[in-house]
């Protein structure tokens, strides 16, 4: 009887041990997450429009950035030639982004050379067979008539050329130019003008994304504002794309929230191009070092076949990871249930690499689960059928073959060489990947691969829509140095152009990937850490982050840095600031015309509606100003020296 009085006292001292440790653990764990993991914005950090409730800090315009407005009219006399020196199509190949940057540089090109522009054509739609007929090969993505009416003041543009040139066309008599990516204008004046002021006819081949240097000399001010006008006006998707973006937004902010887009720019050309294949640890290295193969063998990739990626990643030439973004942003403050946009119709990896940001933030969607799949079809067109021929597997060897094979063999050295690999299953030769594990070998592209890439241009389209009316949109790639276009670093200069005030982050993965480095659990970092990296990507929202990022973009892509030529200040002439000038001596900042007096007005009555709409707002502070002196009245032992790095883009979680 002594004995079982002496278990029970023995398992109730463990009971209430085990108790009492899993209490220090929930505590330790609270405290040690509470940074990161449990941001609660008070009544005092929210602000109302209309009926959506938005966090100041979180969601809120960029003060510094207000006064710049979207002006790309010619500043002065820009007529339309007479006179035309004849037409001019082009072949465009590549990509979403190759594509939209091809098309502005090419009106630069008519305008420049004063030649009638055939409506370009857009080979990835074309070399697909069976899309919808509905749609020619520009007005696939691009909407025709908006095209050519707005610009109807800077080039004539027409849809083909006349029957008679047409025949002279298929028989291959004009000439033609491969143009090579960032070409001079010297180039075009002293070469292609000479055939077609001769033939009347002149052919271009655009395959690398632009066919027109970034830079233009500054007499060409009015070339770069044709450029804005083409990309930001000219450039409308067909109605469909528009409507079925705009209720993509309205299915987002239906909660009364706003949302964050958030691009990831993991493709497979990117990842083979900076040599990041070891990011990934399965059949996915092989498939990036096959195409980094492919491109050495081109002359695209000037380097070894085999890099060592961490120490590319370090140097920010590799995207950053969804589940680093998925840290970053917990660091700033976004809470858990954020609404995110993930926007872009390649994620090389699939979802696998998603996985952790969907686990950080569960209100992650995409086109797929905001359309349904009637709308998205609907959006396609009418297609005609693939003929069901798959590719067949070769024959299953029976046991037999595999031994008179071995026997065939002949000699071998001593000892044996191992048994053979695992067989492959079935389900593993399906699917896109699946000829890794057949040969060695890319097979051609099927009917339904050249389907797809033409369907990749129109969800492209709809994300980039998406993306550039998001509340705030975050980059996981942008100025790879490659001197290509891409995805995110046009949004980026379309947000700038369309509401510079906007809050697009502009991230240095340089100085991310050192913050990785100095952080050993990520998910439970110090709070200096979190400090750290929200003053780096609050202090890319600013003027310093936006200038540090124009050094760095616009030799590249204008169209990523569309600043000061297409923009104008809403600001009194004293207020102007000094011009900020690149290593060039390229305008980056600052050096912006005064916007014209009607558009003042019209922002005045506007800046008026929304401070009455503040107004209404009961708890809410008239000004941000009064939330910074509640917070450093709150917070009085704050150094200054922070304070004034973060300014109001801050979190007040801090």
């Amino acid at each position: 009887m002594a004995v079982k009085n002496k278990f029970k006292l023995f398992a109730l001292v463990g009971i209430a041990f085990s108790v009492v440790s899993l209490l220090v653990h929930l505590l330790l764990a609270n405290y040690s997450a509470g940074d990161i993991m449990q941001y609660r914005p008070s009544v005092d950090e929210i602000f109302q429009v209309g009926q959506k409730f938005r966090y100041r800090k979180l969601w809120g315009s960029v003060r510094y950035l207000e006064a710049l407005q979207p002006y790309a009219n010619p500043r002065k006399s820009y007529p339309v030639p007479r006179d035309q020196n004849g037409y001019l199509f082009a072949k465009i190949y590549g990509g979403f982004d190759h594509i939209r940057s091809s098309i502005c540089d090419l009106v630069v090109v008519s305008r420049l050379l004063n030649a009638t522009l055939v409506i370009p054509e857009i080979q990835e739609s074309l070399r697909s067979k069976g899309i919808s007929s509905k749609f020619k090969s520009f007005s696939y993505v691009y909407n025709e008539e908006q095209f050519i009416a707005a610009l109807s003041n800077d080039v004539v543009v027409v849809r083909s050329l006349p029957n008679d040139l047409k025949q002279e066309r298929k028989k291959k008599k004009y000439p033609m130019f491969s143009i090579r990516y960032s070409a001079s204008p010297s180039f075009y004046i002293n070469e292609v003008l000479p055939k077609l002021r001769q033939s009347k006819v002149v052919g271009l081949i655009i395959a690398d994304g632009g066919c027109l240097e970034a830079i233009l000399p500054p007499d060409m001010e009015e070339y770069q504002r044709l450029r804005c006008r083409v990309a930001f006006h000219a450039l409308q998707f067909r109605p469909e794309i528009q409507a079925l973006g705009n209720l993509i937004v309205e299915r987002l902010r239906a909660s009364g929230r706003p949302y964050l887009a958030f691009h990831p720019g993991l493709t497979k050309d990117v990842l083979a191009f900076h040599g990041c294949a070891e990011l990934f640890q399965d059949v996915h290295t092989e498939l990036i070092q096959y195409r980094r193969k492919q491109m050495i063998k081109r002359g695209i990739v000037h380097g070894n076949l085999s890099v060592d990626s961490v120490a590319h990643k370090r140097e920010g030439l590799c995207p950053l990871m969804p589940e680093e973004v998925g840290l970053f942003l917990r660091a700033t403050g976004y809470p858990p249930d954020t609404v995110m946009y993930l926007a872009g119709a390649e994620t090389f990896g699939g979802q696998r690499v998603l996985i952790p940001l969907r686990a950080m933030y569960p209100n992650m969607v995409d086109r797929t689960s905001m359309c349904s799949k009637k709308e998205l079809s609907d959006l396609l067109g009418p297609e005609s059928p693939i003929p069901l021929n798959p590719p067949r597997s070769p024959p299953q060897k029976s046991k037999e073959q595999l031994i008179a094979e071995w026997n065939r063999a002949g000699p071998r050295p001593r000892p044996l060489p191992p048994p053979p690999a695992r067989p492959f299953y079935q389900h593993e030769k399906e699917g896109w990947y699946g000829w890794v594990s057949e040969s060695r070998e890319e097979p051609d592209p099927s009917q339904m691969d050249l389907r797809m890439q033409a369907h990749k241009l129109i969800w492209n389209a709809l994300d980039y829509h998406v993306s550039v009316e998001a509340d705030a949109f975050f980059p996981g790639f942008h100025n790879d140095g490659s001197g290509w276009p891409d995805f995110s670093s046009l949004v980026m200069g379309h947000r700038l152009y369309q509401m510079a005030s906007s809050r697009t982050y502009r991230p240095d993965r340089k100085t991310l990937a050192v913050l990785l480095d100095t952080i050993t659990d990520p998910y439970h970092p110090r709070h200096n850490w979190t400090i750290s990296v929200r003053q780096h990507l609050n202090d890319s929202l600013s003027l310093s982050g936006l200038i540090t990022e124009a050094r760095i973009s616009k030799p590249r892509s204008f169209l990523s840095h569309p600043l000061p030529e297409c923009s104008c200040r809403a600001s009194k002439p004293s207020e102007l600031p000094n011009p900020t000038r690149g290593p060039d001596g390229e305008l980056l900042y600052g050096g912006e015309d005064k916007c014209p007096d009607w558009m003042v007005r019209g922002l005045e009555m506007v800046l008026r509606d929304s401070r009455d709409v503040k107004d209404e707002g009961d708890d809410l502070p008239e000004d941000e100003s009064d939330l910074e002196v509640q917070q450093d009245t709150m917070d009085p032992n704050k150094s200054e020296s922070i304070r004034s790095s973060e300014d109001e883009e801050m979190d007040p979680d801090d």
